[in-house]
């Protein structure tokens, strides 16, 4: 997830959070790094300025009020927002680590096992959200965060509430990911009953495992037609046995055919327990597996070492997670003959608790706080936010962005 610096047009601060450079962006707005005053992360959403009027600031403040009943362990949560704003903002936890999407496409499909943990997390998960009647509406594997303390579920721009066939968009739209949406949803059916989200998590659970989504195509009006005919089953190339019978389920044509999110936890569990594997176990492997080993937020904010230029400075806090050296290999076993279980550890390894082995060789360890202190000056830990200091460091970084990138 790289973290580039603001460009000389990008607020310094909103609504009291000192944005500290971009970490996405969408066809509506900007997404920036910010902090809190009291030193608390957040990911600032801004709607670009070139398209806001009435109707995109009503939808805008729509979904900050579905953010504000939204809740869980598993959801990046909101932390303040201004739909009234100049440009409107709204803030929310910030997740440090790749999204699953990213993370397949860098390290390759995930283990079996870690799937089905992957899969009882997000399905409770949602389930907690659709007790607040609410659908998520558009879960894909780039709204699923892999941050240091497990997967968390993001975006929910596209939530409507379960019981009504109100929605956030206008009569006979539909929105959406197409390669992860249901059949009823694409054709424009209301309303829209849970069984969506968990069409659209079996999608994602797919892709996890395997690398690809049930349908692909180039046009997507091809990709349409593949996903409304009952006669087009999904691709489950690549999926290992043991969780065919779950995704084939979980992307039934018929919503009625689909399980519900408990029995769907239900059959994760299973899957992992018959390995001789906790559940609580096999959570902890999937965030030892997937947690990004890079803290964007400490080298971000470094003092930069007397002598150093301000262009050296920008590329400094250009944070990107490369694909460690140990997670480079090229995988030598197709996924369809992985064993659920990954292998365990080599003979003579000792640990207190060998079922929480990690189930592949561990990630590049973090640089100690020696280390980065060296990295920091004779100081040995970053400045304070709002110091001289920071304000010289982002001057500096606004001035070498600018030098070098055509406005």
């Amino acid at each position: 997830m790289p973290i580039t610096p603001l460009s000389p047009e990008d607020p310094a601060e909103l609504g009291g959070y000192e944005l500290l450079g971009r970490i996405g962006h969408g066809g509506m707005g900007q997404v920036y790094l910010g902090e809190s005053p009291g030193g608390e992360p957040a990911a600032v959403k801004v709607i670009k300025p070139s398209v806001v009027d009435s109707e995109t600031r009503q939808r805008f403040a729509q979904e900050v009020e579905i953010l504000k009943t939204v809740g869980g362990a598993r959801v990046a949560a909101l932390l303040d927002a201004d739909p009234e704003a100049d440009p409107p903002w709204l803030a929310t936890e910030y997740v440090e680590g790749l999204d699953l999407s990213k993370h397949v496409g860098s390290h390759g499909p995930l283990p079996a096992l870690l799937t089905a943990s992957l899969g009882a997390t997000l399905a409770e998960a949602l389930a907690t959200v659709h007790k607040q009647k609410l659908l998520h509406r558009d879960l894909k594997p780039a709204n699923v965060l892999l941050g240091p303390n497990g997967p968390k579920i993001i975006d929910f721009g596209l939530a409507v509430f379960a019981e009504s066939s109100v929605s956030l968009t206008a009569p006979n739209t539909v929105v959406g990911t197409p390669s992860c949406m249901p059949p009823e949803q694409a054709n424009g059916e209301k309303p829209l009953t849970p069984k969506v989200d968990v069409y659209a998590l079996g999608a994602v659970l797919l892709f996890a495992v395997s690398g690809h989504l049930p349908y692909r195509a180039d046009n997507i009006h091809v990709l349409f037609h593949q996903v409304v005919r009952p006669t087009i089953a999904p691709d489950l190339s690549g999926v290992p046995e043991e969780l065919v019978p779950l995704l084939t389920a979980m992307l039934a044509h018929q919503a009625q055919d689909r399980p519900p999110l408990d029995e769907v936890v239900r059959q994760c569990r299973a899957l992992i327990e018959a390995q001789g594997v906790k559940v609580a176990q096999a959570r902890r492997r999937l965030t030892s597996y997937t947690a990004a080993p890079t803290h964007f937020l400490d080298e971000l904010l470094a003092v930069p070492r007397p002598g150093r230029s301000s262009a050296a400075s920008a590329e400094a806090v250009t944070v990107t997670v490369d694909t460690p050296p140990d997670r480079q290999q090229p995988v030598s076993t197709p996924p369809s003959q992985q064993p659920l279980v990954p292998p365990p550890a080599a003979p003579g390894r000792t640990s207190a608790d060998p079922a929480d082995t990690p189930a592949v060789p561990p990630r590049t360890a973090a640089p100690s706080p020696t280390a980065r202190s060296k990295d920091r000056g004779a100081t040995g830990r970053r400045s304070l936010r709002h110091s001289a200091q920071a304000r010289i460091t982002a001057q500096r970084l606004r001035e070498a962005y600018a030098a070098s990138t055509p406005f």
